[in-house]
C-alpha cells in the first residue's frame, strides 16, 4: 500500500512528536505546540494515531524483542528517542521501514485483528465480514465496486443486496473473488491460499494469467499465483473456526498444529517424527492450551512448554 507522500511526512512529523513527548523533558510548550499540530490538519490526527499502533504493537512484542524501540523511553535521552522513532519511520529502519511490506500494511490496515481474535462488523452497504485470527484486510467502495483487499489470513464474507448493483470483489495478491450474491470464505496464505463457498456461487480470477472458474455452494478451490486448483467439496470441518473450533478427520498431526499455531502467540514446534500421525477430533481455537492437552492425553504425545511463547510437541511415552 503505497503512501501519498502527504500522509508519510505527517507521519514522520508524528514520529518526531512522539520522540520529544515520550522523551522523559518535554516542556508544556512542547505540549501545547503538539496539540496546535494535531489541530491543524485531520492529516496529522490520522498519523499520530498510526504512531500510537505501532508503538502498542512494538509493546505487545516479547521482552527484549521491545526493548530497544519504543519502550523505557524514561530512561533514554530525547536524541536516543527520535533516533529510534525515526529509524521506524525511514527507509533503512525495523519497523516503519517496511510500510511498504505486507508486515506494515497490516498495521495500517483498515480493519485487522490480533492472534486469537475474531471480529465481526458490518460494512457500508450492509455486508457483513467475520476476520478470523491474525488477519487485517483494507475496504475500498466507491460509486463502481464493493472490494475487499485481504491482506493476510481469513475471512468468511456474508454480502447483502447492492441497490446500486455494485460488483462486490475479494482481492488477495493476483486473486480476485467476485461475489455472485453469496457467503464464502476467502484465505491468504504464503504463495495462495483458498476460497470456499457456502451459498450460491462466487468466480475465482488470477489477474496475471486470465484465468477464472466458478465455484458453487458446497465447494471449495485453491489457488497460488500461478493457478488455480481442482474443485473440491466443502467436509464440516470448513468454516469451523467460526464457532471457536478446528475440526480434524484423520488429519496429519503437522498440519493440525500448524492451524493451532495460527491461535496462539510465539512458536510452537513438533517433532518431524510425528507429523505424520492421524488425528480426529474437536479442538477450541479459543483455548489451545486445552488443544494441546486433549492431543497430549488422547495421543501419547509429550507437550514441553519452555514459556508461554515457546511450545515443543513431541512423540513417545511420557512416563
Amino acid at each position: 500500500m503505497n503512501l501519498p507522500a502527504e500522509e508519510l511526512q505527517a507521519i514522520r512529523v508524528a514520529a518526531r512528536w512522539y520522540a520529544r513527548l515520550h522523551s522523559g523533558i518535554a516542556t508544556d510548550a512542547d505540549r501545547a505546540d503538539w496539540r496546535a499540530w494535531l489541530a491543524a490538519d485531520p492529516l496529522h490526527g490520522q498519523a499520530w494515531q498510526r504512531m500510537a499502533a505501532v508503538a502498542e504493537q512494538m509493546a505487545s512484542v516479547p521482552g527484549a524483542l521491545a526493548a530497544p524501540t519504543l519502550s523505557d523511553t524514561h530512561q533514554r535521552s530525547r536524541r536516543q528517542v527520535l533516533r529510534s522513532a525515526l529509524l521506524l519511520t525511514s527507509a533503512g529502519g525495523l519497523g516503519w521501514l517496511g510500510w511498504r511490506s505486507q508486515a506494515t500494511q497490516n498495521l495500517f490496515c483498515d480493519h485487522r485483528t490480533a492472534v486469537g481474535e475474531r471480529r465481526e462488523f458490518q460494512l457500508a452497504d450492509g455486508s457483513t465480514v467475520l476476520l478470523n485470527t491474525d488477519t487485517s484486510i483494507n475496504v475500498r467502495f466507491d460509486g463502481q465496486q464493493r472490494r475487499l483487499e485481504l491482506l493476510r489470513g481469513e475471512i468468511l464474507v456474508t454480502t447483502a443486496f447492492d441497490p446500486l448493483r455494485r460488483p462486490f470483489k475479494v482481492v488477495t495478491g493476483p486473486t480476485e473473488v467476485l461475489a455472485l450474491g453469496t457467503r464464502f470464505i476467502v484465505r491468504s496464505q504464503a504463495g495462495g491460499g483458498e476460497v470456499a463457498v457456502l451459498e450460491k456461487a462466487v468466480e475465482v480470477s488470477l489477474l496475471a494469467t486470465g484465468s477464472r472458474m466458478r465455484v458453487e455452494a458446497g465447494q471449495r478451490l485453491d489457488f497460488n499465483e500461478r493457478s488455480l486448483g481442482a474443485l473440491r467439496g466443502n467436509d464440516v470441518s470448513v468454516g469451523a473456526w467460526q464457532k471457536g473450533s478446528i475440526i480434524a478427520i484423520d488429519r496429519p498431526l503437522a498440519a493440525l498444529l500448524d492451524e493451532l499455531s495460527r491461535y496462539r502467540p510465539g512458536v510452537l514446534r513438533w517433532d518431524p517424527a510425528i507429523g505424520d500421525l492421524k488425528v480426529s477430533g474437536v479442538f477450541p481455537v479459543d483455548n489451545t492450551d486445552l488443544a494441546l492437552a486433549a492431543l497430549e492425553s488422547g495421543f501419547s504425545l509429550r507437550v514441553t512448554r519452555y514459556s508461554r511463547f515457546w511450545v515443543q510437541v513431541s512423540g513417545g511415552d511420557r512416563r
